[in-house]
């Protein structure tokens, strides 16, 4: 498989935005499972195991 100029050009700015401003797509994805938690815990759900979370997410029993 060839890869193109251009993708590889896309790929480093990418790669640059995440280093002057954070990998936002991982936050946003760390915060709806935070989300998704809190949810299922105030709505008395204990379909979530607590090793599914994620160790960044933390615990606010």
């Amino acid at each position: 498989m060839t890869s193109s100029p251009t993708g590889n050009v896309q790929l480093l700015i990418y790669e640059d935005l995440i280093r002057e401003r954070g990998d936002v797509v991982a936050e946003a994805q760390l915060a709806a499972e935070h989300t998704r938690h809190q949810a299922s815990e105030l709505l008395g759900r204990q379909d979530v195991p607590r090793q599914a979370r994620h160790p960044a997410v933390p615990d606010h029993r």
